[in-house]
């Protein structure tokens, strides 16, 4: 296949059984080398590791930290997992251009396991890649949960999430740790962590400090009540989607 022209190439939507098994992956890159990075992921990494049976839901820049590149990576099960990244890490596309992409990369073992918290709150499969320019935002919090994730789940149903939707921030997934042991031990992941991941798309910078205002200042009852549910402080992500992200 020719991989010279990204604009000729189309990726299938999310299937509909992606993705019991998520990761959450954030790196940390050389000083100015993320571009190089984006450039190389979009280019080389996208149809190669379809091809292996990962199913790839977006890749970002990180709009807090020019030197950080964060990217969502799906599968059917754990058992899926395994093989697919087998198949990639010892394939063709990964031998041709793992020492370039090394060469960017400081740190890449920032990567959280995840699980649908609830059999519908998975990525929806409709959700189309990009069409040749990002725009948009992506936020995602990250809360290390004390409750149970049952009982966390239940409480962001029914309070936090409410409240975020009337602030401005319809909750498109939302993930608890996958206790699962790590069967691709190549790619270290966090362990010993509860955690509890939400997304929300907005349609811009802008959209999102609003919605962050008025939460704050129309729901600080929840707010508190959320702070009473974790263990320290939760960490907030605002990613604009590369060219060729899902999301």
């Amino acid at each position: 296949m020719n991989t010279s022209t990204i604009s000729d190439r189309k990726v299938k939507s999310l299937p509909a059984s992606c993705c019991a098994v998520v990761e959450l992956r954030q790196y940390v890159l050389h000083p100015g080398k993320r571009e190089t990075l984006i450039e190389l992921f979009d280019r080389e990494f996208v149809e190669s590791q379809e091809a292996a049976g990962a199913h790839l839901i977006g890749q970002f820049r990180d709009l807090d930290d020019p030197d950080a590149f964060v990217w969502l990576r799906g599968f059917a099960d754990m058992s899926a997992r395994k093989r697919a990244l087998h198949a990639f890490y010892e394939g063709p596309a990964w031998k041709k251009h793992r020492e370039a992409a090394n060469a960017t990369m400081i740190d890449s073992g920032n990567v959280l396991l995840l699980r649908p918290a609830r059999s519908t709150s998975g990525f929806p499969p409709e959700r189309r890649a990009g069409r040749g320019a990002s725009h948009g935002l992506l936020a995602a919090a990250i809360y290390y949960i004390n409750d149970s994730p049952d009982t966390f789940t239940e409480f962001f149903e029914q309070t936090l999430a409410p409240a975020c939707r009337q602030a401005g921030a319809d909750c498109l997934a939302y993930f608890v740790t996958e206790n699962s042991p790590n069967n691709y031990p190549r790619l270290p992941v966090r362990e010993g962590e509860q955690v509890f991941v939400w997304f929300a798309l907005f349609e811009s910078e802008l959209a999102h400090a609003q919605y962050e205002a008025a939460l704050q200042s129309r729901f600080p009852a929840v707010v508190s009540a959320l702070t009473n549910r974790l263990r320290g402080r939760p960490d907030r992500l605002r990613l604009a989607p590369t060219p060729r992200s899902r999301l």
